[in-house]
């Protein structure tokens, strides 16, 4: 049963991934149904969160929208998920930045990583 639900599971990963971690400011274009068309929409703010593993792993992106914070979680595998572009990438310390909610103005930035 087990190798049954591997099997699945690895007929629905994505080929190619981007690669992208936590701090990171992406552009994620989803599409959307609207009736019977679908359009494509793009949802740019940084990553929160990455958390699970194999075909079940979501990341969560925060943007900020008319002084509101909007957070939505992304499953990465999804159909639904177009793709997924890095802008800028962060330097962080932590694996999942939920202190960044509490946080307004400049204090919400995250530093850009120099390489």
């Amino acid at each position: 049963m087990n190798e049954i639900i591997k099997n699945i599971e690895a007929a629905q990963l994505k080929a190619e991934v981007p690669q992208f971690n936590v701090g990171d400011t992406v552009r994620v274009h989803g599409k959307i149904k609207e009736g019977n068309r679908e359009r494509i929409q793009v949802f740019e703010g940084v990553v929160l969160k990455k958390q699970g593993g194999s075909s079940r792993e979501t990341f969560t992106v925060r943007k900020n929208s008319n002084g509101i914070g909007v957070e939505k979680t992304w499953p990465l595998h999804s159909p639904n998920v177009e793709k997924v572009e890095v802008i800028r990438r962060g330097k962080v310390r932590r694996a999942k930045l939920n202190y960044l909610r509490q946080r307004v103005g400049k204090a919400a930035k995250v530093k850009e990583l120099v390489r």
